[in-house]
């Protein structure tokens, strides 16, 4: 194995957000192996470079669910970006609906000032009409998305396509706790031509250019490296790592992953709070 692309939440990272020590000495003792390590996420590319920092870690990037890639010098090789009037027609309709969104850029991730107090409003009326539901879930699921770094806030979706502003949109994130809002994001857009639609959570929806996809990213960064397919591994957890995994020579399952990602999976590893990364490298080594 030459190449071993990593998803990061529900995967590399626990459920505290975090690397384990466990994870951290294998992702080492991949490179110093000779192991091309990617880290392959729906996060922005910042916002992972805050992670690995500390770490002293540096790796190939696949970010923003493949819409951009980053060498670990952190050099831009890839991008793919969602035309403007259809990043426009996007978040007219999420706005105009009240979901809470996400746009991710190469300079922040752009979201709402009211945000949070949108979400705060969708939890009571979860808990209204289930007083005895167990909140908790929930209320992890938005502190993840909270958890992120490089977040900037904005009145209107509009702001970001004034005069003065030139930005390209990598991925745009719809987020809801309601089912059916979810159902109509997925009927709105599952059969648009020129968008990928994926999840990588229970309560979202992801939008990005046609061209851009984990799977076509890990092809696009394999390619640019020599290295043949069957010679990579990707490990994942969600719907947005479906292209990633079947890409990949070896597609590889945590033990968290939802049931549909570990049936098209050739292995299933341990869970992302057992370290799954950590054992899925040592049988791969």
């Amino acid at each position: 194995m030459k190449l071993i692309a990593i998803d990061l939440d529900g995967t590399l990272l626990n459920s505290k957000h975090q690397v384990s020590s466990e994870n951290e000495n294998a992702l080492r003792q991949a490179q110093q192996d000779g192991i091309e390590v990617v880290v392959s996420t729906g996060r922005a590319y910042f916002d992972v470079v805050s992670i690995f920092q500390p770490l002293g870690i540096k790796t190939w990037v696949i970010s923003a669910n493949g819409a951009v890639i980053h060498d670990p010098d952190g050099r831009l090789f890839h991008s793919e970006t969602i035309d403007k009037k259809r990043a426009y027609d996007i978040l007219s309709w999420l706005e105009s609906e009240n979901y809470y969104y996400e746009v991710f850029t190469d300079s922040a991730i752009y979201t709402q000032q009211n945000g949070r107090q949108l979400l705060d409003v969708e939890l009571d009326r979860v808990k209204s009409a289930n007083p005895e539901a167990d909140l908790s879930v929930l209320i992890q699921a938005a502190e993840v998305q909270y958890s992120q770094s490089g977040f900037a806030y904005i009145d209107t979706f509009q702001e970001l396509f004034e005069e003065d502003k030139q930005i390209d949109f990598y991925n745009i994130l719809g987020f809801s706790f309601f089912k059916e809002k979810l159902e109509a994001g997925w009927q709105r857009y599952q059969h648009d031509k020129d968008l990928t639609l994926v999840s990588s959570a229970d309560h979202n929806f992801e939008l990005s250019s046609k061209k851009a996809s984990k799977g076509q990213a890990l092809e696009r960064l394999a390619k640019r490296l020599n290295i043949p397919m069957n010679e990579t591994a990707a490990v994942g957890d969600s719907l947005n790592d479906k292209s990633m995994l079947e890409a990949a020579g070896k597609g590889v399952a945590m033990g968290n992953a939802r049931e549909d990602i570990k049936a098209i999976a050739g292995a299933v590893t341990l869970t992302n709070d057992e370290h799954g990364v950590a054992h899925m490298i040592r049988h791969l080594l």
